[in-house]
């Protein structure tokens, strides 16, 4: 297909409101919806009633597609992010204090700087230059005193570790050789080695869309996690769904059913007592208009052991 340039204009908040009553979306409460458009924005509601169109291509609404049902779907994807992030920093938190005392306990404070404990030179040379720049522009009081003290270059791992990015350290354990140490640390969050280096690739990329406030609600993931083969505690049983365009079984592992279910497995050994499954559900009362199948929820996800 034959690009074009783009020569839309910009529309006035008045426009945008007429464009979308012209293309037949109900507006119960005009203010409020000139009010939405101007703190959210037309662009970022959108996405959230693109499922309220029956005429995709020609952004034509179904007959009953409502401005108040798209902002609901908005509010619920927001909170649902700020359910997701709790639980995530709570993951990030565990792995970071077990990869530090493991590793540590076994091959001393500084293994992150060794490049024979890690399967890769290029991949540790470019995480140790991202591990350089975060420690130069820490301003953690721990690291100014390490570095008014000390002569090494660069402080032990519970220091360093604990000023890096989530993505770093989930760098750090994929290149890590494939030895006992990185074995013991995912079997004690119930994994084999290799997926929970997919998981936390995965959950890296799930922190960065609820920090950016990006829709978390229906999305497709591009960055999609391992479906385990065995798991060291129940996991879900149904991975995969039966597409209704094609009739093809395809995994679901790049739906939001699949990364909450994944994040609730890691919260199993991390807070026991969480009560993930009792908010979600919660959540879904609070919004009745949701469809948990747009999430790719299957029709049998309240049976699955894991979310009771």
């Amino acid at each position: 297909m034959n690009k074009v340039p783009y020569t839309k204009s910009a529309l006035s908040y008045a426009d945008q409101l007429q464009q979308l009553k012209n293309r037949g979306l109900t507006i119960e409460n005009e203010p409020k919806a000139l009010h939405l458009l101007e703190v959210v924005s037309y662009y970022r509601l959108s996405g959230y009633w693109y499922p309220l169109l029956a005429d995709k291509q020609n952004h034509q609404f179904k007959p009953t597609a409502t401005f108040e049902t798209a902002f609901s779907i908005y509010k619920f994807d927001r909170e649902l992010r700020l359910l997701v992030l709790r639980e995530l920093e709570k993951i990030e938190v565990a792995v970071r204090a077990k990869m530090i005392y493991v590793l540590s306990h076994s091959l001393g404070p500084f293994w992150y700087l060794d490049s024979a404990n890690f399967s890769n030179p290029v991949k540790h040379a470019d995480t140790l230059s991202k591990i350089g720049v975060e420690y130069s522009r820490s301003d953690e009081e721990f690291v100014q005193a390490f570095k008014n003290k000390y002569s090494d270059p660069m402080p032990p791992s519970w220091m360093m570790l604990e000023v890096s990015s989530f993505g770093t350290l989930s760098s750090l354990y994929s290149y890590l050789q494939p030895t006992k140490d990185k074995r013991d640390i995912a079997k004690y969050f119930g994994l084999a080695d290799i997926v929970l280096s997919s998981w936390l690739h995965s959950i890296v990329y799930l922190r960065n869309v609820c920090a950016h406030h990006a829709r978390l609600w229906n999305r497709e993931m591009q960055i999609q996690p391992m479906i385990p083969r065995h798991t060291h505690r129940p996991f879900i049983n149904q991975t995969s769904y039966v597409s209704p365009e094609t009739g093809q079984s395809l995994p679901l592992n790049n739906k939001t059913y699949f990364i909450l279910s994944m994040v609730i497995y890691l919260m199993n050994t991390i807070n026991p007592k969480h009560s993930i499954q009792n908010k979600f559900k919660a959540l879904l009362a609070k919004y009745p208009n949701i469809d948990p199948h747009a999430m790719g929820f299957p029709s049998t996800w309240q049976t699955e052991p894991l979310w009771k």
